[in-house]
């Protein structure tokens, strides 16, 4: 192998709470001989990533700045108030922000939430992490609010999770540079909606062959072939087609 020749591979961001092991399983089944790399990235650091060339391609959390990247709207996920398990909202299915008003609400720094109005009380300081939030719930020190698979992420058997109604969701979406929409990329753009393998995914297409005649008395290039001498069309020479009947040559008459 020369040095100019490199071996093609696949670089995929995804954010925390993401989780693209179906995709990557598509994917080694369908590109085996191009390997696929798992890139995991803090959720406020993954457009910067992909404009610097980080990744080919990654699961990101919306909004982002598209100024040069494309996205593709993937799901919304329903958002969760995580509490210490003995917490009065652990005894109810769902609650709204306004239930947890005389709670304090901790907003860690790289919230993935679209808030216009956060809920609760606020902490006297911010957590840097939804890791370190957590771990202030569990020290009864606030609650949480953060979309379910993060929540799921940050398990823990002393906290648990309700459903918050009226909260924002967050937006998961398969995001790339757009000057660098390449053949993988359309690839997993494939795989991530859905199609199958031999579908098409937008690339220009060898245009079909024209058939060829089924007339099996014509030539080449089309023009008709006149039977072999000795041969005849195979219509009896009695039929319609066949030309004049012959006529009868009758005894001449005598002249009186």
């Amino acid at each position: 192998m020369t040095g100019s020749e490199v071996t093609p591979s696949f670089r995929l961001a995804y954010v925390p709470g993401v989780t693209p092991a179906k995709w990557v399983r598509i994917w080694n089944e369908r590109l085996p001989d191009i390997p696929l790399t798992l890139v995991p990235v803090p959720a406020a650091e993954a457009s910067d990533l992909l404009r610097d060339g980080g990744a080919d391609a990654g699961f990101v959390r919306l909004p982002i700045d598209r100024t040069d990247l494309s996205a593709i709207p993937l799901y919304a996920e329903t958002t969760v108030v995580v509490v210490p398990k003995d917490h009065l909202v652990a005894a109810v299915d769902e609650v709204s922000a306004e239930d947890l008003a005389d709670d304090i609400v901790l907003h860690p720094l790289d919230d993935t939430l679209d808030w216009e109005h956060l809920p609760g009380q606020p902490a006297i300081e911010r957590p840097a992490t939804t890791a370190d939030a957590v771990e202030l719930v569990a020290a009864g020190i606030g609650l949480l609010l953060v979309p379910q698979s993060l929540a799921r992420l940050h398990h823990r058997r002393d906290l648990t999770y309700r459903t918050v109604t009226d909260a924002p969701e967050s937006r998961v979406a398969l995001s790339w540079r757009e000057d660098e929409t390449t053949d993988m990329v359309e690839d997993f753009i494939g795989i991530v909606r859905g199609r199958t393998a031999n579908s098409s995914r937008g690339r220009s297409q060898t245009p079909a062959q024209p058939k060829a005649s089924k007339d099996k008395r014509s030539d080449a290039s089309g023009a008709r072939r006149k039977p072999a001498p000795g041969k005849t069309t195979g219509k009896s020479a009695r039929g319609g087609t066949g030309g004049a009947k012959p006529g009868k040559r009758g005894k001449p008459r005598r002249r009186s």
